[in-house]
């Protein structure tokens, strides 16, 4: 801290001046067993947490972790860690401070870090602040801030970013505390973020905190302010990565209220619908629900949001400059929209809701059939490892119809792949009166989602539910329409394929031009292998029921194979 405060921006800084890392485990080295490590690791640091001279524990602290073999990793140290009790926290704080402040090995330290996570108070985060300028040691102090202090965990993490956005202005303004200068830097700041650097700006900006200044500024600044704040918001619900960001966000409910109050000074332009309308899908079915909001909170601002967008200078959505097919997706995508959102009121005591979500075009993503229990997106509750499987997966085929005869469903699948980071199922089943979810099958590893709990649905109910969603086409668009209605009639007319020796897998629209039908089919190769075949129908302005009825005919009278893509 001394050299710090004579030499900010010394050679010091460097990695090399960090305590050295621990190795990787060579491939071809057998690791240790999570659950053996983890008790081990208990076996080594308990009786330390209890001693009372913080100084010798931290001593022995260092010679017992450097004899471990193979090393641990400061990711699988917080893990490991997390489990150990603390059975006085005074002590267990004292020996913290010591390995943080004094500490010369790598995973001495990071175990100090990690045990201030839990035991830290505001005193240590200058202390942390001062280790989180050794390169080596950014992630294990920024796990360590995000507990004491957000903001600084934040600002640190963006001052390590290596991307191609230069945050320097607004770091330079953030740590003058000029406040008219943050604002000017965040609306400055491009509008292709990624969904964890947006949730880091808006950390580090105290973005909840920043509408309360609109009332005195001019309107076009704080209409440019508001519109911002909605942005980061989007951003973070991107659905790019295994968790949205907007779950990490502690202050999405503050935030959200506040562009809710402001949304009314700006301009009803296609960009700022998309925001509206974009906000209201997520406080209706999005993750930013799972957030603690408090009575009617949440409610309130939805209300607030849809008041605006009836207001008649809202109603009227522009067509946008120019002729660009994003342009044209995103002026029908709002129109669609606002229809199902604005329309008729849901019955608010319905315990299951299916609604599909399809994202802005503007920042696409997978359209998925959201599962809401008691007004609970479950797929993000339970799993969070990727989105809700597609309508045309869970609601088309009648996949969560209930019978007698229990099945298994697939609701959502983990964005890598199931066989890396699993997939969420469950047995669905009719009994007497009611519909029973359970048997719920969720591979994951270990750190996965909790125990779930058995779901019963009055089965008139759950029934009405099934057969509304199934029959809901309001948000489709007409090559996504052509899609179902292929899929409909190649379901309804299995010899159609079958007669080439074909498959149906499934039909939907390409994800970088969803104006092209999608028909992906199998077939059977030598040596038992399975061949996709990947037909592409453009659109061609005639009516989605004409495109359906000529692509089934096509398939009627010629074998696919024989025209492919």
């Amino acid at each position: 801290m001394r050299v710090e405060r004579a030499e900010p921006e010394g050679p010091w800084s460097r990695a090399d001046a960090a305590p050295s890392v621990p190795r990787r485990v060579p491939s071809n080295r057998g690791s240790r067993d999570f659950a053996q490590t983890r008790d081990e690791l208990t076996r080594l640091l308990g009786p330390l947490l209890v001693a009372p001279d913080p100084v010798e524990a931290a001593e022995e602290v260092h010679r017992r972790l450097d004899a471990l073999d193979p090393p641990v990793r400061h990711r699988t140290l917080r893990l490991l860690i997390a489990g150990v009790p603390v059975e006085n926290e005074e002590r267990a704080r004292a020996l913290a401070r010591t390995l943080v402040r004094t500490g010369t090995s790598y995973l001495a330290v990071s175990t100090g870090l990690v045990l201030l996570t839990e035991l830290g108070e505001p005193q240590d985060v200058p202390y942390l602040w001062t280790l989180g300028r050794l390169r080596t040691l950014v992630r294990p102090v920024v796990h360590a801030l995000d507990a004491l202090d957000r903001p600084a965990g934040a600002l640190l993490e963006l001052r390590n970013h290596e991307g191609p956005v230069a945050f320097g202005p607004l770091l330079d303004a953030l740590d003058a505390g000029d406040r008219t200068a943050v604002r000017q830097r965040l609306v400055a700041l491009p509008d292709d973020l990624g969904p964890e650097v947006a949730r880091r700006v808006a950390e580090a900006s105290r973005l909840a905190d920043l509408p309360a200044e609109v009332p005195g500024l001019p309107a076009r600044e704080g209409a440019a302010l508001i519109a911002r704040t909605g942005r980061l918001l989007f951003l973070m619900t991107s659905l790019r990565d295994y968790q949205p960001e907007i779950l990490s966000y502690p202050d999405a409910p503050r935030a959200y209220e506040a562009f809710a109050r402001g949304a009314g000074l700006l301009p009803p332009t296609l960009d700022h619908h998309a925001l509206l309308l974009s906000a209201v899908q997520e406080l209706s079915t999005g993750p930013a629900v799972l957030h603690d909001w408090g009575p009617g909170r949440r409610e309130a601002a939805l209300a607030e949001l849809a008041a605006v967008l009836r207001r008649p200078e809202w109603r009227a959505v522009p067509d946008g400059e120019g002729d660009e097919p994003v342009v044209r997706r995103r002026v029908a995508w709002v129109r669609r929209t606002r229809a199902q959102l604005l329309g008729a009121p849901r019955s608010p005591g319905a315990r299951l809701r299916l609604a599909v979500h399809e994202r802005d075009p503007g920042d696409p993503a997978t359209v998925e059939a959201r599962v809401l229990v008691d007004g609970r997106p479950l797929v993000a509750d339970y799993f969070g490892r990727g989105p809700a499987n597609s309508p045309e997966e869970l609601l088309f085929p009648g996949t969560l119809r209930a019978t007698d005869e229990p099945r298994e469903v697939r609701l959502a699948e983990a964005y890598c792949a199931e066989g890396c980071c699993g997939a969420l199922y469950v047995t669905v089943r009719r009994d007497g009166e009611q519909v029973v979810w359970s048997g719920w099958r969720c591979p994951v590893p270990p750190g996965g989602p909790r125990e779930m709990p058995e779901l019963r649905f009055d089965a008139a109910a759950y029934d009405a539910e099934i057969a509304r969603a199934e029959g809901d086409e309001s948000w489709m668009w007409p090559a996504r329409r052509a899609a179902r209605l292929i899929a409909d009639g190649l379901r309804g007319r299995p010899d159609l394929l079958a007669r080439w020796n074909v498959r149906f897998d499934w039909a939907g629209t390409a994800f970088s031009d969803p104006d092209k039908t999608l028909v992906s089919l199998l077939y059977d190769v030598e040596e038992g292998h399975v061949r996709q075949l990947l037909w592409s129908i453009p659109e061609d302005g005639t009516p989605p029921e004409d495109r359906a009825v000529a692509a089934l005919r096509r398939l009627d009278e010629e074998d696919p194979r024989t025209y492919g893509g």
